[in-house]
């Protein structure tokens, strides 16, 4: 899923990992929106053993606010919009982080970015929109459908 409504585009040009203060974080209706998706998630019964977010802080965020445990810290999500990141070693990463969840037999929310779900997925996801993927017998990654928040 893409993370929750974080006004703006990017991140300043001091954004450090692990200080908020330096980044584009999530607004009070992104905060909102988080518990609204986790509480639609619990409501529908969706098995979820574990939540996946990016370094972010509006990732992180979302995740927590989705009120589902335990959340685990996934760099292979962290965003790699305007060269933060490499895009191609990230997605590879991301690629054999969803295999060891298949092959473990968990299911996982991952709390991503715009730019990686794309990459994964060829899907441009709207803020807080979850795509379902599923991985083929072929070890490629299958977007089964699209979920919209609001």
């Amino acid at each position: 899923m893409r993370h929750a409504i974080a006004p703006g585009t990017g991140d300043p040009a001091a954004f450090a990992i692990g200080d908020c203060s330096t980044q584009r974080n999530l607004s009070e209706e992104g905060r909102r929106q988080a518990g609204r998706i986790g509480a639609a998630i619990r409501q529908n019964d969706v098995p979820v053993d574990v939540v996946l977010p990016s370094q972010w802080c509006r990732s992180r965020d979302t995740a927590e606010g989705l009120g589902i445990r335990p959340v685990e810290d996934e760099p292979a999500l962290n965003s790699f919009f305007a060269g933060r990141g490499d895009r191609n070693e990230q997605t590879e990463a991301l690629r054999e982080r969803i295999a060891e969840l298949d092959a473990e037999g968990r299911k996982a929310v991952l709390v991503s970015h715009q730019v990686n779900i794309t990459a994964l997925t060829g899907v441009y996801p709207g803020s807080g929109e979850i795509v379902v993927i599923r991985l083929g017998e072929d070890g490629e990654v299958r977007v089964e459908g699209r979920i919209g928040t609001d």
